[in-house]
């Protein structure tokens, strides 16, 4: 393997618990709200799918399908398609709605993955060229860099810049050619298997993981690490 594509929120990054969410923005604005009603508040957002990052909506309003089917193609739709969630919950603003939404593209939202940093650094170190490939509707660089990873990227293939969303090879595409790099040498780690799993179509190897919360996930990348090495010992010439 000479690269390795990664998928962004619950693969290498996870977004902060709804509940934490909400009471930051809450916190930022400067409102209240008893403790029963802000855990119901929470629930209720979460059932509705309204965090990026987060649950899928339990139930997706009709009014709302078209633009959920192609929210990673352009930021337009994706702040639609999110703050049209968050808008099913009463809230005791109507500008706390646009305000989770900022609040989820910020860096302290999101918390890395306990072996993303090692996995990243020790890819780099060994030559392994990588890209992020990801299903979004606004720049994530900036979570990299806070968060000390952006210099152990070499590509970022981000569908809404693209106009095309995972799993269409074309978005992988992008992240190759940018790379200098061939679909049978590279892999794609990612925890969707409908649009993770679109790498395959090229000829990459897939390696899936479980979006889980941070601690209960504290080294499913490192196989990867494993998987990259046992490829390259297989085209070293044995030593005599």
């Amino acid at each position: 393997m000479t690269a390795v594509l990664f998928d962004f929120s619950g693969t290498l990054f996870r977004i902060e618990s709804t509940d934490s969410w909400l009471r930051a923005v809450l916190a930022a604005a400067g409102r209240e709200l008893p403790e029963a009603e802000l855990a119901a508040a929470a629930r209720a957002l979460e059932a509705a799918g309204a965090q990026p990052g987060g649950a899928n909506p339990a139930e997706l309003p009709g009014e709302l399908a078209a633009v959920w089917a192609v929210r990673d193609e352009s930021a337009r739709a994706h702040r639609a398609a999110y703050t049209g969630l968050s808008r099913r919950v009463a809230l005791p603003d109507a500008a706390l709605h646009d305000a989770l939404y900022e609040r989820h593209m910020s860096p302290a939202a999101w918390t890395p993955y306990p072996d993303a940093a090692e996995v990243l650094r020790t890819l780099r170190a060994h030559g392994i060229a990588v890209g992020v490939v990801s299903n979004i509707g606004w720049d994530l660089r900036p979570v990299f860099r806070a968060h000390g990873l952006d210099a152990h990227v070499d590509a970022y293939a981000l569908s809404y810049e693209h106009g095309v969303q995972k799993p269409d090879p074309r978005l992988f595409t992008v992240a190759l050619e940018a790379l200098g790099a061939e679909p049978e040498k590279t892999l794609m780690v990612g925890d969707s298997r409908p649009a993770d799993g679109g790498a395959a179509a090229l000829g990459c190897r897939v390696r899936f993981v479980d979006h889980l919360p941070v601690t209960e996930r504290p080294d499913a990348l490192l196989p990867v690490l494993d998987l990259v090495g046992a490829a390259r010992r297989q085209v070293t010439p044995t030593q005599h």
